[in-house]
Order: C-alpha cells, then sequence, then structure tokens
C-alpha cells in the first residue's frame, strides 16, 4: 500500500511539475511577442491613419506592460531542477535510464547477478552520500537569508530537492535491488509501448474480413 501511494505520488508530482513550467513558458512567451507586436500594430496603425488601430494596440500595450513576468525564467528553472531530481527516481523504477550492458551480457549468470547487485548497491550509495551531503548543505542555507533573485524565495526550498530526491533515488535503487534478489528481473521500459493503446490488433467487421480473406 505505501508503495502504491509513493509511486502514484511521485508520478503525480513529476507531471504537475511538468504541467506548471510549460503554462509558465507559454504565457511568458505570449506576453513577450503579444508585447512586441502590439507596439507593432499601434505604430502601423497610426502610420496608415486608422485610430482604432493605433488605440486598440497601445491599449494591449498597456495591458501587458502592466503584468510582471520577470520571475518566469527563474521559477522554470527551479521547476525543471525539482523535475529531473525525482524523474531520476522515477527512471530507476521503471529502468528508463541508459545502460551499457554489453559487458554484463559475455559473464556468466551467477556472475552477471553479482555485477547486476554491485551496480544497483554502488548507485545506492552514490545517491544516499549526495542525499547527504544536500541535506548538510539545505541545513546551512536554512540558517541564513539568503533568497533568490526574483521570486525571493528562501533559497533551502530551492535546494531540497537534492536531499529529497536524492534520497528517493537510493530508495529506488534498493527497491530494485530487493526485486532483483527475489525474482532475478530488472525494471524494464518498452519505448514502442503507448499507454492507452491496446496491443491487440481490433476485430475487423465480418463482411470486411471476409472480402479481405477472397
Amino acid at each position: 500500500m505505501f508503495l502504491k501511494v509513493l509511486d502514484r505520488l511521485e508520478e503525480i508530482v513529476i507531471a504537475t511539475l511538468i504541467a506548471v513550467a510549460t503554462l509558465i513558458i507559454f504565457i511568458a512567451v505570449v506576453h513577450r511577442y503579444g508585447t512586441t507586436l502590439s507596439i507593432n500594430l499601434a505604430q502601423w496603425g497610426k502610420s496608415i491613419g486608422q485610430p482604432w488601430l493605433f488605440d486598440g494596440g497601445r491599449a494591449v500595450f498597456s495591458f501587458l506592460r502592466k503584468i510582471n513576468l520577470t520571475w518566469a525564467q527563474e521559477l522554470c528553472i527551479y521547476l525543471f531542477v525539482w523535475m529531473a531530481k525525482f524523474g531520476a527516481a522515477y527512471g530507476v523504477r521503471t529502468g528508463i535510464h541508459v545502460g551499457v550492458d554489453v559487458a554484463v551480457q559475455m559473464v556468466s549468470p551467477a556472475s552477471k547477478r553479482i555485477v547486476v547487485l554491485f551496480a544497483l548497491m554502488s548507485g545506492a550509495l552514490f545517491t544516499f552520500i549526495v542525499g547527504s551531503l544536500g541535506a548538510r548543505f539545505v541545513w546551512h542555507i536554512a540558517q541564513t537569508d539568503q533568497v533568490s533573485a526574483d521570486l525571493e524565495m528562501p533559497m533551502w526550498i530551492v535546494y531540497i530537492a537534492v536531499p529529497l530526491g536524492s534520497y528517493l533515488m537510493c530508495f529506488r535503487f534498493l527497491q530494485v535491488a530487493r526485486t532483483f534478489l527475489r525474482t532475478g528481473e530488472l525494471p524494464h521500459h518498452d519505448h514502442a509501448h503507448v499507454d492507452g493503446l491496446e496491443d491487440e490488433v481490433p476485430t475487423l467487421p465480418g463482411a470486411l474480413a471476409q472480402g479481405d480473406a477472397r
């Protein structure tokens, strides 16, 4: 039950971060180009003697100028940092990380088991060390008043993604190692599979199927 909740929460966090970052980038791009186009529209309307175009472009420009989106780029960077940390843990769980297994496939099954377990435990140890160092760094920076440049967000909130994501990745390595010990199977991601599409070929209507058979 705990693992199902954790898996679902992990997926929700990653999907939410992607959606929010995409929406912010879209709004920022529309705002940037909308500001430029409204100025050009006002100038063009004035040059051809169309006051309604000039007034319309100036009104749009005045409206967009009041919207401050200087923080958008900074927030998107932080969102992608969080997404990368939790996405790495998701990649370990689902087996989507790139791995070179040419040498592993050449050894005996017994040796392969040892090599795979060594690799998984090395990954767990590395991510545990990174998470511990990250937690220590976050603890020290939380004692200061350091904030981000545009959002003025406490920087410990930004950097806490490092220990959280690293510890979760460490847990995923241990989870995969435990499953491998019990079943000998590693998570594998089928890149040709698309969620929501059935693998079975749909059944054709009888008449059409008979016509094709002829």
